[in-house]
């Protein structure tokens, strides 16, 4: 599918189409043992000619309930941090590293990131953003492979296949870390937020 779906310029209706066969082949997806305790597949949400992508972990219970990302507590965050940076929700893509609930929120094994990973692809090269943002330490694992975590990467630039990638706190951390102090979790997503939405504004001079 990912090969079918990179192509460098198509139109907004063959982008919606292409959108719609992706999601109903996740919503049939069967390959790693979450589908047997899911609700929904939570494949996506947003503009699909966006040039940003935000990149979560996975859904939560609030998610998996409305088949939507984003939309609980950490999600409310996150809206919000893209409000502060004028940002809107209609104007980027958000998604996630599996589709579908890991019980009672846990990590996603990497036989589960590995089963669902065609699909982060298929969106990819469907979508080709400009700039993606990694929020937490699973996506950031996904996309660079290293051994750091979200602690030492967040607020660096990093090219991956030809996008601009920036590791940022995922808003569960920060809502866990609710200190305003400089240099905090939530300082350090302010700046980091601000130099995205600079290099968001650089692509469209």
């Amino acid at each position: 599918m990912t090969e079918m779906l990179y192509q460098a310029q198509r139109s907004p209706q063959e982008r919606t189409a292409l959108y719609q066969l992706l999601r109903d082949a996740a919503n049939r997806c069967e390959q790693c043992g979450l589908c047997r305790s899911r609700k929904n597949v939570v494949v996506g949400e947003g503009s699909l000619t966006s040039r940003i992508m935000f990149v979560g972990e996975g859904p939560g219970e609030v998610e998996d309930n409305s088949g939507r990302p984003f939309v609980g507590p950490a999600g409310q965050l996150l809206t919000r941090i893209l409000e502060a940076a004028k940002f809107s929700r209609d104007d980027v893509y958000i998604t996630n590293i599996v589709k579908c609930r890991p019980p009672n929120n846990r990590v996603p094994e990497i036989e589960e990131v590995l089963s669902c990973q065609r699909w982060l692809e298929a969106q990819i090269a469907l979508l080709q953003p400009q700039i993606i943002v990694c929020l937490g330490n699973t996506p950031l694992k996904w996309f660079l492979h290293g051994t750091e975590g979200i602690t030492k990467m967040r607020g660096r630039w990093f090219t991956w296949r030809g996008a601009a990638l920036m590791p940022m706190f995922h808003p569960s951390y920060l809502l866990r870390n609710q200190s305003r102090e400089r240099g905090g979790p939530k300082d350090l997503t302010w700046r980091d937020i601000q130099e995205i939405r600079q290099r968001y504004e650089s692509l469209r001079g």
